[in-house]
Order: C-alpha cells, then sequence, then structure tokens
C-alpha cells in the first residue's frame, strides 16, 4: 500500500514538473495568445532496403505563444505504435531509443519569422530550435506551414534526422532494414488558450 501511495506521489509531482517546463517560458508578462494541443500526430519513417518501418503516436504536446513566436513540442517515445512486429517495437525502445533512460523527445524554440500568428492565414515558416533525442540535443532550423483558422492553429512539418546526430547505434547484422536516416512527420491541431 505504501509503494503504491509512492508511485502515485511520484506521478503526480512527474506531471507537474512536466506542466511547469511545458509552460514556464509562456509566462511572461508580454505572452500573446497562447495554443496548446495534447494529442497531435507525429511519425516516422525507415525507408531502408530490406524493410520499411513506420510507426505514429497521437499523443503529441505542444504549445506555442504567438506574441514571442515561441514554441515547445514534446513526446513520450513509448508513445509510438506501428511497426512490423512486437518484437521490432520492443527493439525500438529498449536498445535503439533506449526510452526507460530517454523517455521524450523534445523540440523547443522560436519561429525565425517576423509575421503575426495573432491573424488569420496561412504562413510558410522557418522554427529555430533545440531538437533532443536520445538525450542529445542538437540546433536545428525545421521548415514547416502554420494555418490559424477559426481560432484553432494547425502545425505541419516534415524533416529528416540522421540516427548517428543523436548517437543511435544499429548493430551491423539489421544495418540494411533501419535507415540511418528517419523521415518525421507531424501534425497538431492546436487550441487557443489565453489572451492577454
Amino acid at each position: 500500500m505504501a509503494i503504491q501511495k509512492k508511485a502515485g506521489v511520484f506521478l503526480i509531482l512527474a506531471l507537474a514538473f512536466f506542466v511547469a517546463q511545458a509552460f514556464s517560458f509562456l509566462t511572461k508578462p508580454n505572452a500573446g495568445i497562447i495554443y496548446r494541443c495534447s494529442n497531435g500526430n507525429v511519425s516516422f519513417l525507415s525507408d531502408a532496403p530490406l524493410e520499411d518501418i513506420t510507426a505514429t503516436s497521437k499523443e503529441l504536446k505542444g504549445a506555442l505563444d504567438t506574441e514571442g513566436r515561441t514554441f515547445l513540442f514534446s513526446v513520450e517515445v513509448s508513445t509510438f505504435q506501428g511497426f512490423n512486429s512486437g518484437l521490432q517495437e520492443e527493439h525500438f525502445n529498449e536498445n535503439y531509443l533506449e526510452t526507460s533512460r530517454y523517455p521524450k523527445v523534445t523540440f523547443q524554440g522560436k519561429i525565425v519569422e517576423d509575421i503575426d500568428l495573432a491573424r488569420e492565414g496561412t504562413y510558410e515558416v522557418r522554427a529555430k530550435g533545440m531538437l533532443e533525442i536520445h538525450g542529445i540535443r542538437q540546433e536545428r532550423i525545421i521548415k514547416g506551414t502554420i494555418t490559424v483558422h477559426n481560432e484553432q492553429l494547425t502545425v505541419d512539418a516534415s524533416f529528416t534526422v540522421l540516427l548517428e546526430d543523436h548517437d543511435i547505434k544499429i548493430p551491423r547484422v539489421v544495418y540494411q532494414k533501419i535507415s540511418p536516416e528517419i523521415v518525421i512527420t507531424l501534425h497538431a491541431a492546436m487550441e487557443r488558450l489565453i489572451q492577454n
């Protein structure tokens, strides 16, 4: 019973920490309109000579401040589903991404273009920030599209990640089955949260 209580307290503290981390950059006095999502889609494709591997998570979380054009997106690696077999998913989580040590992928930064995201429209943007995968942070500029309509902001992007950039090692025995370059695609429908 005591162990269950401790586990419950730990879970609550971990959740509170994530919420505080996710929105701490949005609490400045000049914050504009805030958009957030908790169920965005992010998928990856490994297109290798002997096998294609795809998996998707529908639990992408994110927040975006229109005034500062700052953002934070995060996804739990263990929420990806699909794969070609249960064993493949197990290897992905335990051996390659090591989700027990590195449970999340995050991308935090700022939109480069000086655009007014409080106005409706569709914008081609570059997002500059730190992409963290497998505990390795790398500065990236990722192109995407933002659409603002009816108090909803939609983010779409597709980009590649080199496994070696994030110290993800693939055994030689499966080298022809896993691409060294992974294509990431995301779609996040974000709801308006706060307006000062």
